[in-house]
């Protein structure tokens, strides 16, 4: 108990209304007892999951954890434990902290390894954005001066320098529009907000439909030029909107992609409502991560659904299994939302499969 205090007064990262609420929730709750394959006792407050306990085993498992057995059957890492379970912790090299973490873990520990997990992680990408923006202002004439940092991280609204290269490192944030910037010696200064005014007026008429509030593309014989953005890969039925790109035409985002707040926020003077085509002539490419229990015959299961009973081309497949849990990535082809999702869960009524997830951004496996 007093080494739980210990942890929360320790982490740095923890401020006093976060203390406060760790406080409740770790110290003034009723305790589960669990146990380790070895039978080692953990105590954790009510309400903990398996990626709790797999922090209390040690920091270095818990960012690690892909999943894990509980009793013996496999479950998510979100999954909530009761006193008596053993809980047997399945990790991979290859997993990292994620922000979603945060919102079902509860203990204090958890909560401050995985802020730490994701800024250490967040400032590991940042560098390769700090070198890209250096290399930009350098060519501009302008020096990589606190001031002309702050300049741009007051541009695109953004709370801090490390957030400025990291979404710069994502390919969130293109340094093309630092030609819009004025320099005076080797500073740089910002464009007037006046600026989008002007832009409104000019590209509104390359979309072709100067009074329409509604685009529909996906025709075969559409002739607005269009193309899918790789942040989000969106597909037929998803929800969608066209963002205006000079020379590129319209380029097609989801409505939940990640790069559409700040879209809307900054350039909503370019941002069209659209809606899909019904076109079952064309497939569009998109990717699912596939996590189960690696038994014999699970991959030809998985195959033999898609290929053999769905009809759905498999672009590439690639499967790894590691202490009795299997991850497969599939890139398949697909004609809209509905066929990915009638695909979904058909691989969830398979036996062993424990999740199935649609990748979102342009991080689909090659």
């Amino acid at each position: 108990w007093f080494h739980q205090i210990r942890e929360v007064i320790h982490n740095q990262e923890t401020d006093s209304i976060d203390f406060l609420q760790d406080f409740k929730t770790s110290f003034l709750t009723e305790e589960i007892y669990v146990y380790t394959p070895k039978g080692d006792v953990k105590m954790l407050p009510v309400g903990s999951t398996a990626l709790d306990f797999a922090f209390a085993i040690h920091s270095a498992i818990g960012v690690k954890t892909i999943g894990a057995k509980v009793n013996h059957k496999l479950v998510p890492i979100s999954h909530k434990l009761h006193s008596g379970d053993q809980v047997e912790i399945i990790t991979s090299n290859k997993q990292k902290a994620s922000e979603d973490w945060l919102g079902f873990v509860v203990t204090s520990k958890a909560k401050g390894r995985i802020r730490d997990a994701l800024k250490e992680e967040k400032r590991k990408v940042s560098d390769e954005g700090r070198y890209a923006v250096q290399r930009k202002l350098e060519g501009l004439g302008a020096s990589m001066s606190q001031h002309n940092i702050d300049e741009m991280v007051h541009w695109y609204k953004l709370p801090s320098n490390l957030d400025l290269f990291y979404q710069v490192a994502i390919k969130n944030i293109d340094l093309k529009e630092l030609k819009d910037f004025k320099v005076v010696g080797d500073r740089i200064e910002a464009p007037k907000p006046i600026k989008h005014v002007t832009e409104k007026h000019e590209f509104i008429p390359h979309i072709g439909k100067k009074d329409a509030e509604l685009i529909i593309f996906g025709e075969s014989s559409d002739k607005i030029v269009y193309n899918l953005a790789k942040c989000c890969n969106p597909i037929p039925g998803d929800d969608v909107f066209g963002f205006v790109t000079t020379g590129k035409g319209l380029t097609i985002h989801r409505s939940n992609c990640p790069n559409a707040a700040k879209l809307l926020a900054s350039y909503g003077h370019r941002v069209v409502k659209t809606k899909w085509a019904k076109n079952k002539e064309i497939s569009f490419l998109t990717g699912i991560k596939i996590v189960g229990m690696d038994d014999v015959g699970v991959v030809s299961k998985i195959t033999n659904l898609i290929s053999g009973e769905l009809k759905i081309n498999i672009s590439a497949l690639t499967i790894e299994a590691k202490e009795g849990l299997f991850e497969g990535n599939i890139k398949l082809y697909v004609h809209d939302k509905e066929e990915l999702d009638n695909l979904v869960q058909k691989l969830l009524a398979l036996q062993g499969i424990a999740s199935v997830e649609r990748y979102d951004m342009e991080d689909i496996p090659s």
